[in-house]
């Protein structure tokens, strides 16, 4: 199947480099008309480039000798071998190709592993089946390159499942249902290779049980109040020691419909404006203007969509939960899959961060009885995790139609359904290591070393003066807030009985305690 030459003054909205024409994604999206962002540019230059390609704005300029034949299998080769994968742009070209054309790159080159793999992706991403004999036997190859991207089984030779049908290794990290893509950064690697999790042992090992347990209380407290806050909310002690008490026995279930609801069910409490569930109705991220008209940033899937969405999630959950994917990664996966989705009416953002403590706790990354408190970092980083948002579903809005509706709600009119099935998830997954990388390396051991420094002080200031634990513990507080010193007002109510002297000495006793400690 021929695709001429492109050469537009721009492809969406950005100007081509002078003298250079579209290739691999851009030119299969550009030529088959098909809606869906291209995340990174390729483009051909009429010319040598120094070093074979280079960055040139928003564009990766290749050298002139990397011009591809101008063909359907020549683009789709282009886009396999030098750009990342995208497997919304590649589901939807195949389905824009004709079965014939398909069909004619398979028996063309019935043993070579591009054609195999074409022909892999079109029948597991589109369930439809070519009209073709199965491959003959001989040596299978990989669907996705361990050394570039995140997969199944890193050494799929062992362990990769294999679709003897197309001679193919399948170790992609779901199927046609679900199915993220993550590329092998060089940072994803690094923190894979910090084994944060025997760190996490590590630092509980040198601990007392009795001060982990207390560490362990506060840094779950910490996590559910930030998620709320996180949606600018403050709820009631009782709710939130409901939902502390839900995202402690994360991991315990298995993760399916059932648990998504019950999770929701706790985290929602009253169903009178509610429903528990998935939606029935369309919902969006974004503001209203002042006639009550949406302005969606985001719109989620369709609700006819989310049932079959949300069951290949969790498709995806089972096939990861006893792979060799790093359960960080696997976390990534599964709670951004779960808010790009956007299943219920309200509370995703709040499941999401308890589906990152779900995946965790199941595969025993995180200490038994732990919950490291990932929403309390995100809520500090709260401009770097809604760009990780935006950076992904911004993009995704143009190719979503969609209309208001009188309850000023909207409705979406065309199929988005792949819009939620297949996304990178590489940058996403970064961001979550990070947040975990500073829950390990700084949250839990501050916590221990504030609690240390704390006991000091009671037993200090307990065998000093005689006082109540709680007040005793209150005396330390309100010193520690007031920069060492205890504030005239608390000094005159609460400690009204204590001398100038037993003040100041338990003023020195906490600035001692709690020296060199991050506050």
């Amino acid at each position: 199947m021929d695709i001429p030459i492109q050469t537009p003054a721009f492809f969406q909205s950005e100007p081509l480099p002078e003298a250079a024409e579209l290739v691999g994604w851009a030119a299969l999206v550009d030529f088959f008309g098909v809606r869906a962002p291209v995340r990174q540019f390729a483009c051909v230059s009429g010319k040598h480039v120094g070093g074979n390609r280079r960055s040139e704005g928003p564009w990766e300029l290749f050298d002139k000798r990397y011009r591809p034949e101008p063909t359907l299998l020549g683009h789709l080769t282009f886009a396999l071998r030098h750009e990342s994968m995208d497997l919304l742009i590649l589901k939807r070209v195949l389905e824009a190709a004709s079965q014939s054309a398909l069909i004619d790159i398979v028996q063309a080159a019935p043993t070579g592993a591009i054609a195999r793999r074409i022909w892999f992706f079109y029948e597991t991403l589109t369930g439809n089946r070519l009209d073709l004999p199965d491959a003959p036997a001989i040596t299978a190859v990989d669907a996705l390159d361990p050394a570039q991207y995140i997969t199944w089984f890193r050494d799929s030779a062992d362990r990769g499942r294999l679709s003897a049908r197309h001679r193919i290794r399948d170790n992609l990290l779901g199927t046609g249902a679900f199915c993220p893509i993550i590329r092998r950064t060089a940072k994803l690697e690094a923190f894979i290779a910090d084994d944060l999790s025997a760190r996490a042992q590590e630092i509980i090992g040198q601990t007392g049980t009795q001060i982990i347990a207390r560490a362990a209380s506060f840094m779950l407290l910490a996590d559910s109040r930030a998620s709320f806050e996180i949606e600018g909310e403050r709820p009631a002690a009782n709710r939130l020691e409901r939902w502390g008490k839900a995202v402690l026995e994360a991991g315990k279930r298995p993760l399916n419909q059932t648990e998504i609801y019950r999770l929701h069910r706790i985290l929602i409490g009253d169903d009178r404006f509610t429903p528990i569930g998935y939606r029935e109705d369309g919902v969006f991220i974004g503001e209203r203007d002042h006639n009550n008209e949406p302005l969606p940033e985001f719109i989620g899937a369709r609700p006819q969509d989310v049932p079959d969405l949300m069951t290949g999630l969790n498709l995806c959950n089972n096939r990861l939960r006893t792979s060799d994917v790093d359960p960080v990664l696997q976390a990534a996966t599964i709670a951004f899959g779960f808010v790009y989705i956007h299943p219920m009416t309200d509370g995703n953002g709040r499941l999401h961060r308890c589906l990152t403590h779900h995946v965790l706790a199941e595969r025993k990354f995180t200490p038994p009885g732990m919950v490291f408190p990932v929403s309390t970092v995100m809520f500090e980083r709260i401009d770097d995790y809604r760009k990780t948002l935006q950076a992904h579903t911004g993009p995704l809005m143009d190719a979503i139609d969609w209309r208001a509706l009188p309850n000023g709600n909207v409705e979406v009119t065309n199929d988005t359904s792949d819009l939620y099935r297949f996304f990178d998830c590489t940058a996403a997954a970064e961001f979550l290591y990070e947040c975990v990388k500073r829950t390990v390396e700084e949250d839990l051991p501050r916590e221990i070393e504030h609690l240390k420094a704390h006991d000091a002080a009671m037993r200090a200031i307990m065998n000093a003066i005689e006082m109540p634990d709680r007040l005793a513990a209150s005396l330390i507080t309100f010193i520690r807030q007031n920069e060492g010193k205890l504030g005239r007002s608390r000094r005159d109510r609460e400690f009204a009985k204590l001398t100038d002297d037993e003040v100041q000495l338990a003023e020195g006793i906490v600035t001692e305690a709690f020296e060199g400690t991050v506050s």
